[in-house]
């Protein structure tokens, strides 16, 4: 699979994703926070599908040698 999130990119969604999740268990307990799986898994993979839809790549494109 294509990557097309950069390595800041997939930490800012990883740490949100964990911030939201934390919100179904402490704080409010909303199941609002169950759409934290969204930026984590994607943070986790690597790749967004909405990146792929609109044609953006936040990845840094490697060096050919």
């Amino acid at each position: 699979m294509l990557h097309n999130i950069g390595s800041t990119d997939r930490w800012v969604r990883i740490v949100l994703g964990i911030g939201l999740l934390a919100l179904v268990f402490m704080g409010p307990r909303t199941p609002w926070g169950y759409l934290g799986l969204i930026p984590f898994i994607t943070g986790i993979v690597g790749y967004c599908p909405l990146y792929h839809v609109f044609g953006r790549k936040t990845v840094q494109p490697r060096m050919q040698t």
